[in-house]
């Protein structure tokens, strides 16, 4: 499924509003897991393990927030919040259905009935309130032609060729993919050292708003697939930039870490892949 939104820049007052005293959004936790380390209050809300829609349609799970469901499945925060009509993207119900896709546009749409062994006849809608007539044609005495040409299979995202990535850090994996405990992978290094682009893409979110990842940057490429950069001393671009493969985009560094490393993540449509699977062998 093809998601659209041409970015995903997260908004940290969306979140907070212009009112300080107005309740913080739920934190997000990278991992997947409560940690035992964080308030008691974000232990009770864990972030869900995983995150599927159906028909184009997401179901709101404990512990989500507009800009977790936003990242996952790789649109805009705003745009998501604008398909829904959510005048408070930080309120979000447990049950409450999301569309995660630009809802279908209703002008122009057609009627296009299947007439058993004939053809089918496409009918403009009728106006608000009027019958939907549809008038069978006559069936057809020529046999349909053969199909001389079938569709290619559509590519299984992890058999994208490696040559496309390159390793973003040149430290060694200290913590390998692991989902939902690890959606990506971490890289140790020290504190300075470049963050590059692992393949050429647009920047479509630079911020910390998300818990969990720190300084963070998100490259939007073709495919449908983003990577992210995260716990980055300082970030060298900024959205809407175009980056080539290779390109330094930030500083390795350690916020909201324990130790100067790189978090990485590669995603397919939101769906959180094994970088060590895309990246060329060491």
């Amino acid at each position: 499924m093809k998601i659209a939104g041409k970015t995903f820049a997260v908004l940290l007052l969306m979140a907070l509003g212009a009112c300080s005293s107005q309740k913080p959004a739920p934190v997000v936790d990278r991992s997947g897991t409560p940690s035992a380390a964080r308030a008691p209050a974000v232990a009770e809300k864990p972030v869900p393990a995983s995150r599927e829609a159906k028909d184009g349609v997401y179901t709101v799970q404990r512990g989500d927030t507009l800009y977790s469901i936003a990242m996952d499945f790789g649109v805009d925060v705003r745009e998501l919040a604008r398909w829904n009509q959510l005048p408070d993207a930080s309120v979000l119900r447990i049950g409450q259905s999301l569309r995660i896709a630009p809802p279908a546009e209703a002008a122009g749409a057609t009627v296009t009935p299947i007439t058993p062994g004939g053809s089918t006849e496409v009918r403009p809608l009728p106006a608000p309130g009027g019958p939907v007539v549809a008038t069978p044609l006559p069936p057809s005495t020529t046999a349909p032609a053969p199909t001389t040409q079938e569709s290619a299979p559509a590519a299984k995202p992890d058999a994208a060729p490696t040559s496309q990535w390159l390793w973003p850090s040149a430290g060694k994996v200290i913590d390998g993919f692991d989902a939902p405990r690890n959606k990506g992978i971490d890289i140790g290094g020290d504190e300075g050292e470049p963050v590059r682009a692992a393949a050429d893409g647009e920047v479509v979110h630079v911020g910390s708003a998300l818990r969990g990842y720190g300084n963070l940057v998100i490259l939007r490429h073709a495919g449908d697939y983003v990577t992210a950069y995260g716990h980055n001393r300082k970030i060298l671009v900024s959205q809407g930039q175009q980056v080539k493969r290779g390109q330094q985009i930030a500083e390795l560094g350690r916020t909201d870490s324990d130790r100067p490393k790189l978090h990485f993540e590669i995603r397919h449509q939101g769906k959180p892949l094994d970088p060590v699977k895309y990246l060329p062998p060491r």
